[in-house]
């Protein structure tokens, strides 16, 4: 009985999205608070790492903040939230490439995280996988991410990228097939 009290106080999404378009900063601490183990796995699946997925995470929180008032409600929260979290990751990527070259233009090589794919590879054949999945192209990998590591369907896969539904068909088809030649490379079964 005192689950359904609580079920029936708790605010929705859209009234949580509402009140924080208004500048309730506790509604908007509480919509952040809801969906951060979301963004936070999806920026970890993509990043592979704790430090990098919580600074994606952080700088999706930021961005909420930012754009609550661009959000229309016409979808659901979690794709807007999705797409700001890919952005986000898109970013990042980004800007440790330009970092990376930078370094290596100045002879810094010690900063620029080496070693060979192979060294500490984990025993997990999941977590190998994941690996995998993060060397795909970035197409690729978000439509992995999002249909197998999210459990979305094509259909919306395809919403929270921002492609036709074939276009995500396609990328994981191909995700497929470029996977299967790196574990047959690397003697995966």
């Amino acid at each position: 009985m005192t689950a359904i009290l609580l079920e029936e106080r708790a605010a929705s999404d859209t009234e949580l999205i509402g009140r924080a378009r208004q500048g309730d900063r506790e509604a908007f601490g509480e919509l952040v608070g809801r969906h951060y183990a979301f963004v936070h796995r999806v920026a970890w699946r993509w990043a592979g790492n704790r430090a990098d997925a919580e600074d994606i995470a952080q700088d999706v929180c930021v961005r909420v903040g930012k754009a609550i008032h661009g959000f229309k409600g016409e979808g659901a929260f979690t794709t807007w939230l999705y797409a700001m979290t890919l952005n986000a990751a898109r970013d990042l990527k980004r800007k440790q490439v330009r970092d990376g070259a930078k370094a290596e233009a100045f002879g810094v090589h010690a900063l620029i995280a080496g070693g060979a794919l192979h060294e500490g590879t984990p025993e997990d054949p999941a977590e190998r996988l994941w690996i995998a999945v993060r060397m795909l192209s970035d197409k690729q990998r978000e439509a992995v991410m999002l249909v197998y590591g999210e459990g979305m369907n094509h259909a919306a896969a395809a919403d929270a990228m921002g492609v036709a539904e074939a276009t995500v068909s396609w990328h994981v088809h191909e995700a497929k097939k470029r996977l299967s030649e790196m574990m047959l490379s690397a003697g995966e079964d």
